[in-house]
């Protein structure tokens, strides 16, 4: 039996694949920014923007409880089987986005999607975790993150193209099925469980530290801990869920408005996909820095950096492609400064024996961001038009980011 060690260069092989899967799992939501609202608009005939964006909102509640539980099932039943879950959930969705007749088997494809997204990648985010240690965490989560999204924007690009080219169905969703065959093969064949990496970096800091952690704290005590008594884990839960009230508004409202502008569906195709793709590779430089220059900073900024965003589109300073280019790089940007070092954080300021569950209290407020902002935008585009959505998730934006200034302290220690 292998020895357990911590640390990127004892466990490269595995965290390789790790970041492989994860490629696997961003491209199933990659599936969706270009091509399904403008399903429901067109060939459902939806006119309601809150009933367009609720495909977003069944995704963001579904996915945000499952991460809730995932830390839990992992301790239960190991990283790898929750992973090998979440894949055999969503086997079906390609199918169902891609042959669904009604605008409800497009829900059910996403309470589907939801379900295997807080499954699969809460798991890849802890068994990189696991396997690192605690001197990598942002390099960690700047790599899994930058492959996850990474193919999130290349895969909205990609079924663009081929919705305008082949039309919205079924030809877009054929690369579904591959990312589903080949992410359950790698999860059942050559991927193992970390959770001994774990128990290690918890038996290690036992043995340094003076004080004791609680042992084994039940969900609601962390999840208490994680929303509102930790200041830090307070800070770092609200300003993962603006983020992603960012990115569930812009999935929704960007391909509608932009088409309504006079921006044709390749335009749009690129205009979702230059998010996600400098998002997901800005964190290859945005994971390690969080661990040079500490956690705060990126977030603050980043948070800042995204409202830039919001204002270069909402002011319309440039023509529309080009607007929504620009304010899509800066939204990425930003994105990607704040994302690897929130979850970094996290891991930071949990202890090991819990930090499986603090990690999916997190990502249970930050993923409910995609509901709130689908649904804010929905809303607020019903009766105010399209663009005040973007107004009102900037200023939001604006304020976290105030928060997370006042309130959170640097979480990252200093090498001694």
């Amino acid at each position: 039996m292998d020895e357990i060690k911590l640390g990127l260069k004892d466990n490269w092989k595995q965290f390789t694949l790790l970041v492989l899967v994860n490629m696997m799992v961003g491209g199933m939501v990659g599936l969706e920014r270009t091509v399904v609202p403008l399903i429901g608009t067109e060939e459902f005939k939806v006119s309601s923007d809150v009933v367009v964006f609720s495909f977003i909102i069944a995704f963001g509640v579904v996915k945000a409880f499952t991460n809730l539980f995932s830390g839990t099932l992992a301790d239960k039943y190991t990283r790898k089987k929750v992973l090998i879950m979440g894949w055999l959930v969503g086997l079906p969705v390609p199918f169902l986005l891609g042959w669904g007749p009604t605008w409800n088997w497009i829900l059910f494809a996403n309470v589907l999607l939801g379900i295997s997204q807080g499954l699969a990648w809460s798991m890849t985010v802890n068994m990189k975790i696991d396997l690192v240690g605690p001197t990598k965490r942002g390099l960690a989560m700047g790599l899994n993150e930058a492959a996850g999204y990474g193919a999130v924007g290349l895969t909205a690009l990609l079924t663009g193209y081929l919705a305008a080219n082949y039309g919205l169905r079924p030809e877009p969703f054929y690369i579904g099925i591959a990312y589903s065959i080949i992410g359950l093969s790698l999860s059942i064949f050559v991927i193992k469980d970390t959770r001994k990496h774990a128990q290690l970096e918890a038996a290690q800091i036992q043995k340094t530290s003076s004080g004791e952690a609680p042992h084994k704290p039940d969900l609601l005590w962390v999840f208490k801990e994680t929303s509102i008594k930790n200041k830090n884990l307070f800070s770092i839960s609200q300003a993962g869920l603006i983020n992603n009230l960012n990115d569930g508004m812009s999935w929704g409202v960007f391909p509608l408005l932009f088409m309504s502008m006079g921006v044709g569906l390749e335009g749009v195709g690129w205009i979702k996909a230059i998010y996600p793709v400098v998002w997901g590779l800005g964190q290859i430089i945005t994971g390690p820095l969080a661990d040079k220059i500490g956690r705060k900073p990126l977030i603050v900024w980043g948070m800042f950096v995204q409202f830039l965003g919001h204002v270069i589109i909402g002011l319309e300073l440039f023509p529309p492609l080009t607007s929504g280019m620009v304010g899509s790089v800066l939204l990425g940007a930003g994105t990607a400064m704040v994302y690897p070092a929130l979850l970094a954080a996290v891991s930071d300021a949990a202890h090991p024996s819990w930090r499986a569950s603090s990690l999916g209290v997190y990502r249970f407020w930050r993923d409910m961001g995609y509901a709130v902002g689908a649904l804010m935008a929905g809303i607020v585009a019903n009766f105010f038009g399209l663009m005040w959505a973007i107004h009102i998730a900037g200023f939001i934006t604006f304020l976290s980011g105030i928060v997370v200034w006042i309130k959170m302290k640097e979480t990252l220690i200093p090498k001694p």
